[in-house]
């Protein structure tokens, strides 16, 4: 993986001395707190319903060992023992105190990590598909895309005062793992006819309060010309984005207001200005950053190994953790491994200090040093021997991350909620362990199959509840928590915004309203049929009518106190 060179060092170190500085005079009330709110912002640091949080950056979601040691110990010295990894391949900390935040940043910077531009008007994070560099399905390895990106984004003068926040994810796999329809700009890394390398480009996505698919506005870039090209979207969104209502100011408001055919034209005409400038991305610097992330050596193995069938023919629990967990590799007899952040009984995407300090010591022993950030809140081994697959499971299983539930119901993107943020309509991290509660027998979801529950607290989503075949989204009745329902929404190839089944529903009736569309699924599904394609073929109207059809008894749901909720 890419390792800083001087400039990066430079930067980070020259940001650590400004905020620290910042943060005193805040202390000091030299700076009032409207005056330290950008100030903050644009170092990650966010206030919360109880406390400061912290969002670092884990760009296009690539780990070292090393960098989630210095995670666990930010957890067990600054936080409550804990982090929650976001669907942005970032970690949060819920619990920090403002005097330790520049001490944090240090920790951070010893080993190549910041939090800069997690939040604010400028570019974010740039993501990516986990399984980069080792999926089966994989056509151009994008990480040293991804690289590139990060850092001309970083610190870029031009952007740093967007008319709203901006988002970027590149894939370069047949399917898409990283939603790129819903991001500002999308980026496919594919062949042309005549075997060149480029960029399909997606402009105009998002989620929140205007949910919208994003607009192929080129088909074919040349990858030379992704910064530039880049440049001209960002160029055109700077100067003609609304900045009077930040509720209409994201690009995907602009794109839909004069059409995508038009904005792609002033973007075409922008580019020609600067499309062979400085920024025109060379061979010798494309090669460059992509030496860092050439292929571990891996061993000549056999495609299948003998020992582990027999024990996925002896232990049904170890063959229905290899069907949900573990992923194809395009290099024979290795594996990639989903290790799942979504336990019965804890918040999803939440890992303590020392389950972070065991899954970096077995990146150290089974995956080369390097682990993965998935969007849908799990972690990711991403070259584990298929030989070593059962002593994996068997580890894992001691540390709570080996739960069979990926790609099932219960393996559901949840967004902090109001359990913590401050922007929260209501609480979303107790109806996750209600529905968790509900549909806890494996067998059971194993039958229901692929399933993605997406639940946000507000109309921000965080949670992606707009793309979940089954969204939920909490709302604000009259003082009182409720909750929204929409259905099939989907990310991927086929992506698509779900839409609301009706009225919403208290806390204590979403696991029966859950309940009830699965049963009209199961009662209603074609043969292999999965949820996606029966809601996409029926409609909602099947759904709408057995969950409304009869009164929906209310139940006890989890405690109001955000530490209840918080088990391991």
């Amino acid at each position: 993986m890419y390792r800083y060179d001087q400039h990066d060092h430079q930067i980070i170190k020259e940001r650590i001395a400004q905020f620290r500085d910042q943060v005193r005079r805040r202390l000091a009330n030299e700076l009032t707190e409207e005056e330290f709110l950008p100030l903050r912002l644009q170092n990650g640091l966010y206030f919360q319903r109880h406390a400061y949080m912290l969002r670092v950056a884990v760009p296009y979601g690539m780990l070292s060992s090393e960098q989630l040691r210095t995670f666990a110990f930010i957890a067990r010295k600054y936080d409550r023992g804990y982090g929650h990894f976001t669907t942005r391949q970032n970690i949060q900390y819920n619990w920090i105190n403002l005097e330790d935040a520049p001490d944090i940043l240090e920790h951070l910077a010893k080993v190549e990590m910041h939090a800069i531009q997690t939040s604010g008007n400028c570019m974010r994070n740039i993501t990516s598909d986990e399984f980069a560099g080792v999926a089966a399905d994989e056509v151009i390895d994008p990480r040293a895309y991804a690289e590139i990106l990060r850092q001309w984004t970083t610190f870029h003068p031009e952007f740093a005062y967007l008319p709203r926040k901006f988002k970027i994810a590149i894939n370069g796999s047949k399917e898409d793992r990283a939603a790129i329809a819903v991001h500002d700009i999308g980026l496919t890394v594919v062949h042309n006819e005549a075997g060149e390398v480029g960029f399909k480009v997606m402009v105009g996505g998002g989620m929140g309060r205007t949910p919208i698919l994003g607009s192929v506005i080129r088909e074919f870039l040349p990858w030379q010309h992704v910064m530039t090209y880049l440049e001209a979207i960002l160029r055109i969104y700077n100067q003609y984005g609304r900045r009077d209502n930040k509720y209409k100011a994201r690009i995907k408001i602009l794109v839909k207001a004069i059409g995508a055919d038009v904005f792609a034209q002033q973007v075409e005409e922008e580019w020609a200005e600067i499309k062979d400038g400085p920024a025109t991305l060379t061979e010798v610097e494309l090669k460059r950053v992509a030496s860092f992330f050439s292929s571990p050596d891996y061993a000549q193995l056999p495609s299948h190994d003998a020992e582990f069938e027999q024990h996925k023919e002896e232990n049904k629990a170890f063959a229905n953790w290899v069907k949900r967990n573990v992923k194809p590799h395009k290099v024979a007899g290795y594996t990639a491994v989903v290790l799942s952040l979504k336990k019965p009984g804890v918040p999803p995407g939440d890992a303590t200090a020392e389950q972070m300090d065991f899954v970096a010591d077995l990146a150290d022993k089974y995956s080369f040093g390097e682990l993965r950030v998935t969007h849908e809140q799990n972690l990711v081994l991403a070259d584990v021997k298929q030989s070593e697959l059962f002593a994996v499971w068997q580890e894992t299983k001691a540390h709570g991350l080996a739960t069979p539930n990926i790609g099932l119901l219960t393996d559901m993107i949840c967004c902090p909620g109001g359990d913590f943020c401050a922007l929260a309509n209501a609480k979303s991290i107790p109806i996750a362990l209600d529905i968790t509660d509900r549909f806890n027998d494996l067998d059971y979801l194993h039958d229901i199959g692929d399933i993605e529950l997406n639940m946000s607290g507000c109309i921000n989503a965080c949670g992606h509840h707009h793309v979940g075949n089954i969204g939920i989204l909490g709302v604000d009745k009259d003082g009182s928590e409720w909750y929204q329902v929409s259905i099939g929404g989907a990310q991927g190839n086929q992506a698509a915004i779900g839409k609301i089944i009706g009225p919403s529903f208290s806390a204590g009736q979403m696991p029966e309203v859950i309940d009830r569309i699965i049963q009209v699924y199961i009662r209603e599904r074609l043969e292999n049929e999965r949820f996606i394609d029966t809601t996409q073929r029926l409609g909602i109207a099947p759904f709408k009518d057995f969950v409304y059809g009869t009164p929906i008894k209310t139940t006890e749901h989890h405690g109001e106190d955000a530490g209840s909720v918080v088990s391991y």
